[in-house]
């Protein structure tokens, strides 16, 4: 697999920890951190925003999203919703947040990211099928062009639904830190297919340093 897997008794105080850390470390002022979707995510940002609170100086941060759903920003299925719950909200305000939406469509997020070359933090997730963002297995955003750093895409077997706005591969690739967190045992049968190198999507995701963040029941039973 790609990058460093480490089993953890606390997955979201771990979270909060490496985030700290990527931004005590960080290379400029501005420290650009791209959020993720899900229930794994919303506890990770409750905790972050509890820890950082003498950490992180949210007025030099600036907030990407890794993939949303093409839904208005108040429905309950929001990743941009999710964010500002439970995270934004908690810590009062960042630099600049910078909401996907589908109607703004893949090349005006493409132009922002191009802005400022690489993201510090990009924040992963991985669903039971191996997905990863919205790179769902056999979509066409698995295919996109080394150049085209956000798609659209949809799962093609409906497990997953609305039509989504994701990173691809390129995109996530262009940071300097990705961390996954991965909870439960409907994850298990995932991860041990990442780890023996099966071609799941999350499976191909790279960047300068990869961390998987896996919880005990997630984690492969002789690990």
């Amino acid at each position: 697999m790609n990058g460093e897997l480490f089993v953890v008794d606390d997955l979201p105080g771990e979270f909060a920890r490496r985030v700290i850390a990527a931004y005590q470390s960080r290379r400029t002022d501005l420290f650009s951190f791209a959020l993720s979707g899900g229930s794994t995510a919303r506890s990770c940002y409750e905790r972050l925003a509890a820890d950082s609170t003498d950490s992180i100086d949210w007025l030099s941060v600036n907030v990407y999203w890794g993939d949303e759903r093409c839904v208005p920003a108040d429905d309950p299925d929001s990743n941009q919703l999710l964010g500002r719950q439970s995270l934004l909200e908690r810590v009062g305000a960042a630099n600049a947040v910078y909401p996907m939406t589908c109607d703004e469509g893949p090349d005006a997020y493409q132009l922002r990211l191009g802005e400022i070359g690489k993201l510090d933090v990009v924040h992963l997730g991985m669903g039971p099928d191996g997905h990863t963002a919205s790179l769902f297995p056999d979509s066409p955003a698995l295919e996109a062009d080394p150049g085209q750093l956000v798609a659209l895409n949809e799962d093609p077997s409906g497990r997953n639904k609305h039509p989504r706005m994701t990173l691809t591969f390129s995109g996530i690739s262009r940071s300097r830190l990705v961390i996954f967190t991965v909870a439960g045992a409907s994850k298990r049968a995932a991860l041990e297919a990442v780890m023996s190198g099966e071609d799941l999507p999350a499976s191909r995701v790279a960047a300068d340093h990869v961390v998987w963040l896996v919880d005990r029941e997630a984690a492969p039973v002789d690990g």
